[in-house]
């Protein structure tokens, strides 16, 4: 007599209904390709939070997050199609959109304009004029490079006041804390931590010339947006949550960071400091009360007339061709 083991056939049912179930979930996740502006750093935060916590796949989507090798790098590549979303700064768009790409900013989280210059904290350089006879050290593809003449212009210098030092991006932190340069262009949130510890340093902002430059948030081309525009707005809602939980413990944030790229070999308290000085920079006046992600018209508009001023695009722009907030809920 043949005994028939009811009980292994009903787990190999129940375990095949699962296999399917799963492949069916699998299946209905939509793929997006993010790719980030740099190696990992505290402006990264919401997508490995996102991604450590399983909130991607939760909405629905199958996200890979790729590191970067500069915002102007992603930019092209988003352009181009090569991944689908760019984590970029978005003042790039205006002279990326100038050249012809057709590529928009759907989400901007730290809309603060974080463009600075490094000098020691114990300097008595507080001005731009403060500069006069001082060395800055920058790189060619920085966003700062086209705004730099006009910033010391703005502080009563001329030509020749100030001298400019240009390198390449890997012998940057080199040539700033071996202190060859007296000043150090970059941004303040990925800066001032990394800088703590050889040679801490404050920040002058680029704002002190009035000029203006927004900064991280999640570019895609126009047809990306017009086609996919339901799945860039789970995106867009799963990087609200993940920042909302960040700017309320930013540790998650840091050991979100940690667990995703363990081989980078970061620094915690550079990270922690790097992601509260992003948190720090996330509003402006016109987007307090705001939801995270959304962009103001009135901002946008500021930094591109100071765009137009010195020559970065031409007049007859409409701002509400750089950002759109259909995304943002």
């Amino acid at each position: 007599m043949i005994r028939k083991n009811h009980g292994y056939v009903r787990a190999a049912v129940s375990a095949l209904a699962l296999t399917i179930g799963f492949a069916t979930t699998a299946g209905a996740q939509e793929q997006l390709t993010v790719r980030l502006d740099f190696s990992p750093w505290g402006v990264h935060a919401g997508m490995h939070l996102a991604q450590q916590r399983g909130w991607f796949e939760e909405a629905g989507l199958n996200v890979e997050v790729q590191d970067g090798r500069g915002s102007g790098n992603t930019l092209q590549l988003v352009n181009a199609g090569q991944v689908d979303v760019g984590q970029v700064q978005l003042g790039l768009l205006a002279a990326a959109r100038e050249e012809g790409a057709k590529v928009t900013s759907f989400a901007g989280f730290q809309r603060k304009t974080d463009l600075c210059i490094l000098v020691d904290k114990d300097s008595e350089t507080t001005e731009i004029a403060d500069l006069k006879g001082k060395s800055l050290v920058v790189f060619a593809a920085s966003p700062w490079a086209s705004f730099v003449n006009d910033f010391i212009a703005a502080g009563g210098l001329e030509e020749g006041d100030v001298e400019i030092l240009f390198v390449d991006p890997a012998a940057l932190w080199g040539t700033y804390t071996a202190g060859r340069a007296d000043g150090l262009m970059s941004t303040i949130g990925s800066a001032i931590p990394v800088a703590e510890a050889s040679r801490p340093s404050k920040c002058l902002m680029l704002d002190l010339a009035e000029l203006y430059f927004p900064s991280y948030g999640l570019i895609a081309s126009e047809d990306v947006i017009a086609e996919r525009g339901e799945e860039l707005a789970k995106l867009v809602e799963v990087q609200q949550r993940a920042w909302a939980e960040i700017k309320e413990n930013p540790q998650a944030g840091v050991d979100a960071i940690l667990a995703m790229r363990q081989d980078a070999k970061l620094n915690p308290e550079v990270l922690r400091e790097q992601i509260q000085l992003t948190v720090d920079y996330f509003d402006t006046p016109a987007t307090e009360g705001k939801p995270i992600g959304w962009q103001s018209e009135e901002d946008w508009a500021q930094a591109l007339a100071g765009m137009e001023k010195i020559g970065l695009i031409a007049s007859g722009w409409t701002a509400t061709d750089y950002f759109t907030n259909d995304l943002v809920e």
